[in-house]
C-alpha cells in the first residue's frame, strides 16, 4: 500500500495512492464507515496503518479503485507529516561518500546525528541555501519510518516495527561542517534542509529492501547512485542500533545515508530516485541572491 499527504481545502490530509490517482482517506472512511484518522502521523501513531494494510490486501485495493480519485497531475503534495518526535540521520554510510569529505567511513558504529522538524519540506517545495553557507550539498536517501513504540529491537525483528519507507533529500551546509566536525548539528539544521515524501510505501510493497538503488539526481543527471546492500550499516542494523540507544516512537524517521552529496546552486532541481518509488523533487534557491 502507498499513502501520501496532499493539500486539500486548506488542510493536509492523508490519501491512498491508486492507479487513477489519490483518494483522500476521509472518502474511504465514508464508504466503509471506518473511524480512521485523516492525518498521516495519527494513522501511524494509533496503529490504524496495520488495519488499513489488512483491508487493502483483502479486497480494499479493488474497493479504492472504484472511488473518485484526484489525478496525480492535479495533486499538491505536502510532507508526509510535519512533527515527528525524532529525525535520525546517518552520516558516511557508504564508503564513497566518506571519500568525498576526505574522512574515514565508520566501520564499528554508525555516525548518527539528529535534525529538528523545522527542517521539513515536501515534494516540489523549495530548498533554500542559507545566507551563512557558500557550499550547500543535497543527498538522496532511503527513509525508514517507525510504526510502533519500541525498545531494544533485534535485527531479525526490525520489520515488525517499521511502518514504511520513503524518499528523502537531506541537505548539509558543507562549508560550515568542514570548519569543525562539532558544527554538524548546525550544518544540518537550517530551514528546508530535510525533504521527505511524496509517498509512504509499506513493507509489503518491497520485495527486498537491500536490492533498492538510491540515486541523487541534479537537473535530470544522475550524480551518484548505489544499492542499499552496499551500506556499511543496513536498515535492519540501524533500526536495532538506535532502538537500543533510545525508545523509538511511531513516526520517528531514520534517514539511512547517501551514496554521495552533491553541491547545489540557485536554479537547480534536485531529485531522489529509488527503485519503485515516486521520485521526490525540489527546486533550489540561494537566499544570498535574494537580498
Amino acid at each position: 500500500m502507498r499513502l501520501a499527504t496532499i493539500k486539500l481545502n486548506g488542510k493536509e490530509v492523508a490519501s491512498l495512492v491508486t492507479s487513477k490517482g489519490l483518494v483522500p482517506v476521509n472518502k474511504i472512511k465514508e464508504k466503509l464507515c471506518k473511524k480512521w484518522a485523516e492525518d498521516m502521523l495519527e494513522i501511524i501513531k494509533t496503529g490504524q496503518l496495520k488495519e488499513m494494510i489488512e483491508w487493502y490486501k483483502n479486497g480494499g485495493k479493488e474497493e479504492a479503485e472504484e472511488l473518485e480519485a484526484i489525478p496525480k497531475d492535479k495533486v499538491i503534495y505536502a510532507p508526509l507529516y510535519r512533527r515527528p518526535r525524532k529525525i535520525w540521520g546517518i552520516g558516511l554510510n557508504y564508503v564513497d561518500h566518506a571519500s568525498d569529505l576526505s574522512e574515514k567511513a565508520p566501520d564499528e558504529e554508525p555516525a548518527s546525528f539528529m535534525k529538528p522538524d523545522t527542517t521539513i519540506i515536501g515534494h516540489l517545495d523549495t530548498i533554500k541555501i542559507p545566507i551563512q553557507s557558500q557550499k550547500t550539498t543535497a543527498e538522496s536517501e532511503l527513509g525508514v519510518i517507525i510504526g510502533t513504540e519500541c525498545k531494544d529491537v533485534e535485527r531479525e525483528n526490525w520489520l515488525d516495527v517499521v511502518a514504511g519507507f520513503t524518499t528523502i533529500i537531506d541537505m548539509t551546509a558543507e562549508d560550515i561542517l568542514r570548519k569543525n566536525p562539532r558544527f554538524l548539528t548546525r550544518a544540518k539544521s537550517f530551514d528546508t534542509f530535510f525533504s521527505f515524501g511524496p509517498q509512504l510505501v509499506t513493507p509489503d510493497e518491497i520485495e527486498d529492501v537491500m536490492k533498492l538503488k538510491v540515486a541523487t539526481v541534479i537537473n535530470g543527471k544522475i550524480h551518484a547512485q548505489n544499492f542499499v546492500s552496499n551500506m556499511t550499516f543496513p536498515p535492519d542494523f540501524l533500526v536495532s542500533f538506535h532502538s537500543k540507544v533510545m525508545t523509538m516512537l511511531p513516526g520517528d524517521i531514520i534517514s539511512t545515508g547517501t551514496p554521495r552529496a552533491v553541491h547545489i546552486n540557485e536554479g537547480d532541481v534536485v531529485e531522489c530516485w529509488i527503485d519503485g518509488f515516486e521520485p521526490l523533487v525540489n527546486k533550489v534557491i540561494d537566499l544570498k541572491l535574494k537580498k
